[in-house]
């Protein structure tokens, strides 16, 4: 018998074959990228007029600084707006109310259908001939826009299954107690939700900060387009894009600590107390 629920726990022969494979592989990622490295040197991506301009402080004020504001910028407005109106959008899809319900629902399939970079050159379009924000502001408003039209979709769906997978038991003795449809979802049900969604929209939180860089394509000033043209002042668009995904990876990173945190903060704020039942009793039938 298996000491697992989910699969039978393997024997001595998987388990060296399963060894074997997992240094195979890593041997293998090992190759590959000690081929890049080799490759890259030959090229002479790594010498030291190539990245001597990153040790000055003039390019990182300049360009890389301003980039990463620019990517900061717009996936924190983009997070909040998109959190909001996807939580409005994934409690209206479970209303009670069919018109509610149908219009919600319409509004999310229609926006996760429509590609972002469409809705970011729609919405810079259409900023620019109505006058709606000032010129320095066109790119950010079409940046921001499209990542919180399409993410709030994503997030409503995210929402409305996570509410979905609470026990129903929990929602019919609300209705016993007396609770209506929207003290039961404010009260009980998105707590609970909220918490087990947490990984899933820190994914989410993480996407918005990566398709920032589409951005790109309308101007706006963002890590990848501040890179791009670090390589073609400086020569060195090999080295800068370098910098530009290490300084990605390290925001992601950060990003999905600090949700991480929150998530374990949240588990820990929830714990009860012991139930009565786990206590010793004496002969009378009292707890101790």
């Amino acid at each position: 018998m298996s000491g697992s629920v989910l699969y039978d726990a393997p024997g001595p022969r998987a388990r060296v074959r399963h060894a074997i494979l997992a240094v195979a592989t890593v041997a293998v990622f090992a190759l590959i990228f000690g081929w890049l490295i080799w490759k890259f040197a030959a090229a002479g991506q790594f010498t030291a007029a190539k990245w001597e301009p990153f040790l000055t402080a003039n390019l990182w004020k300049n360009y890389v600084l301003e980039g990463v504001q620019g990517t900061l910028t717009a996936a924190a407005l983009s997070i909040v707006l998109a959190l909001a109106l996807g939580c409005v959008l994934g409690v209206g899809r479970l209303s009670p109310v069919p018109v509610v319900s149908w219009a919600c629902a319409t509004f999310v399939e229609f926006f996760r259908a429509v590609p972002v970079l469409i809705m970011m050159l729609f919405a810079y379009a259409l900023f620019a001939a109505y006058d709606v924000f000032p010129s320095k502001q066109l790119a950010l408003a079409g940046v921001v826009t499209g990542l919180t039209l399409y993410n709030s979709a994503v997030i409503a769906e995210i929402v409305r299954t996570g509410v979905h997978a609470l026990p129903r038991g929990q929602g019919e003795a609300a209705s016993a107690l007396g609770l209506t449809w929207g003290q039961t979802m404010r009260s009980i049900q998105l707590p609970q939700a909220i918490t087990s969604m947490l990984p899933v929209l820190v994914s989410q939180m993480v996407v918005v900060l990566k398709d920032t860089a589409i951005g790109y394509q309308i101007t706006f000033v963002e890590m990848v387009r501040q890179g791009t043209s670090v390589g073609t002042s400086y020569g060195n668009l090999i080295p800068a894009l370098m910098v530009i995904a290490a300084l990605m990876i390290s925001l992601n990173f950060a990003l999905s600590a600090l949700a991480t945190r929150l998530e374990a903060r949240l588990r820990r704020s929830k714990k009860g107390p012991e139930p009565l039942a786990a206590r010793p009793l004496v002969q009378d039938g009292s707890a101790v």
